[in-house]
């Protein structure tokens, strides 16, 4: 059986990652690493799995709509 995909918040991502919190914010307006999900009026979360792939590779990560239009 599957796992569900966990929502991890911003200490986490910064951990598995090891950029800062700028970074990431403006690798997002970029569009070079995955926005955050909006989980309640004032909290924010990733989905682990689209960390795991932008860990996986930096360089070539997109978005997966985006993705599955290069394939």
């Amino acid at each position: 059986m599957r796992q569900p995909d966990r929502i991890i918040r911003m200490n986490t991502v910064q951990d598995r990652t090891g950029l800062s919190r700028s970074t990431i914010y403006r690798k997002i307006a970029e569009g070079t690493f995955p926005p955050q999900l909006k989980i309640s009026i004032n909290g924010a979360g990733w989905r682990e799995s689209d960390i795991n792939r932008w860990v996986a590779d930096p360089v070539r990560w997109r978005p997966e709509e985006e993705a599955d239009e290069a394939r």
